[in-house]
């Protein structure tokens, strides 16, 4: 019978206090706790979530995981007006938006977001909507009227990134929670891009033509950042400058393809249950979720990511 030396490489040691850096796998008797401990890891994975109550492509996206806000979507062009709320569980019908839309874009969280731009009635729209966890109401119009763009940030301090007007643009506009101002132009016109992170460190990521290009803004000016493995279309994102996930989308045709980013470059992840374009995504690094989309039809599904995490199982042995 081999040993759990000769198993792993490691003798079973008794410490007065954990190691500050345990390799996946050791294991230690800590004298002080009476504990046995073993480094692990829950390797990332999707997991199915509730099922939208209508199902949609091309909505708006805010909030977390375990509270998200959708919003619009199809059927274009006219999109809808319909909002949803998430608990970590199942989806609720909230307060509708004033006006119906769909490949729109958001910011903020579930009891204080804001919805901008989309397409309504076969127009590209500029209206902007804030909602307080109860209702929508209006405010100050984006300069520039377009569809298929990205958003992140809060409701006080929002990005909205590119989109269509009739040509993708590169202009990105700056929410302060009352009125938008012109921030810096993007390197390179995008739309049906996705976006991750804060007004004063974002991220602008893949976009029309199937990029694969990633930029970051400081607040005031866009700069490049690392390739995505496979560029892609119209894909769900979350997280932060230096630590985002997106997932889904189209390489052409429906991809179920995750990546991660460490604020330098991206690599893949575990793949989604689904493979969907126009899809929401709401969350952070380490638990993101993914909603509705267009599948072979518009889909309801959800899905719940976790990121890989490293942990100390222990076992009390007094």
């Amino acid at each position: 019978m081999s040993t759990y030396r000769q198993l792993k490489g490691y003798n079973v040691k008794k410490v007065d206090s954990d190691p500050a850096n345990p390799q996946i796998g050791q294991v230690w008797y800590n004298d002080t706790t009476n504990q046995i401990k073993v480094r692990s890891t829950i390797v990332a994975a999707w997991a199915s979530g509730g099922a939208l109550v209508l199902a949609r492509r091309g909505q708006g996206s805010a909030g977390t995981q375990t509270a998200g806000l959708a919003f619009g979507g199809t059927p274009p062009p006219d999109g809808n007006d319909v909002s949803e709320e998430y608990n970590g569980s199942a989806w609720t019908e909230g307060n509708n938006l004033n006006t119906g839309k769909t490949t729109t874009a958001g910011a903020g969280s579930q009891t204080a977001a804001v919805g901008f731009g989309g397409e309504t009635s076969g127009s590209n729209t500029k209206t902007t909507e804030e909602y307080n966890g109860t209702s929508w109401s209006e405010q100050n119009d984006m300069a520039t009227a377009r569809q298929a763009l990205a958003g992140t940030g809060t409701q006080t301090a929002a990005i909205a990134i590119g989109g269509y007007t009739n040509t993708s643009v590169a202009n990105t506009e700056e929410y302060g929670g009352t009125s938008w101002t012109a921030g810096g132009a993007l390197p390179v016109a995008k739309s049906v891009l996705s976006a991750a992170g804060t007004l004063t460190a974002g991220l602008a990521i893949g976009g029309n033509s199937y990029l694969a290009t990633t930029e970051h803004y400081d607040g005031s000016s866009w700069t490049a950042g690392g390739n995505l493995n496979t560029g892609r279309i119209n894909m769900g994102a979350a997280g932060l400058q230096t630590a985002a996930v997106t997932f889904g989308g189209s390489t052409g045709s429906n991809t179920a393809a995750t990546e991660l980013y460490d604020g330098t470059s991206w690599s893949n992840s575990a793949s989604l249950a689904t493979a969907r374009r126009q899809i929401g995504g709401n969350g952070v690094l380490a638990s993101a979720l993914a909603h509705g989309g267009f599948a072979s039809s518009d889909s309801n599904a959800t899905e719940e990511f976790t990121n890989t995490t490293v942990f100390s199982n222990k076992l009390d042995v007094s």
